[in-house]
């Protein structure tokens, strides 16, 4: 290796470690500059886009317009009086493509809204699970209180209990002072 070589390999060395490469990685590991354009994309807006789409794809409206569309594509490209028009006659293979495009793009729009949905019913057991289990401390614990109260009201007299003590004191002090009379 020539002077130079050595010194290029070096400057190249110093580069990549001030840009935080790895020199211990295989160079095929290693991150390249891509020479795609890079594309940031809003996923929240992205997934409720999806969901949007998605909730109207499931509409008696949405099947409606399709039906009304359908209905129309053929009735140009079969009718005597638009012979003249006629873009996709009868095996009418472009509209059995404009479906097959439209599934294409429909089923992993549904998946991602069915994805979200899962997501959040799974955020919303677990938030449940945690309010249920508080409740059951609660519960637990008031339990725990009333039954304490009751032992403490059990050591404590009672009103007819102390009217019941007053009246056999009193019919005790009645009988002492007759005797003494």
């Amino acid at each position: 290796m020539t002077a130079q070589e050595n010194e290029r390999t070096h400057r190249r060395r110093r580069a990549e470690l001030a840009e935080g490469l790895r020199l211990d990685q295989p160079k095929a590991l290693r991150p390249r500059p891509s020479l795609r354009p890079r594309m940031k994309v809003d996923v929240e807006k992205f997934g409720q886009a999806s969901e949007d789409l998605a909730r109207f794809f499931g509409t008696a409206q949405y099947l409606v317009i399709q039906t009304a569309i359908v209905i129309v594509w053929i009735a140009l490209n079969i009718l005597v009086v638009t012979r003249g028009i006629r873009w996709d006659p009868y095996p009418f293979i472009l509209l059995n493509l404009a479906f097959s495009t439209q599934a294409a793009y429909a089923a992993p729009l549904i998946l991602l809204a069915q994805n979200r949905q899962a997501d959040r019913d799974k955020v919303q057991s677990e938030q449940d699970r945690n309010r249920d289990e508080q409740n059951i401390a609660n519960t637990e614990y008031l339990l725990r209180e009333v039954a304490s109260l009751r032992l403490a009201v059990n050591d404590v007299a009672t009103r007819d209990f102390l009217r019941s003590e007053l009246q056999s004191l009193f019919k005790e002090l009645d009988q002492a002072r007759a005797e003494d009379r």
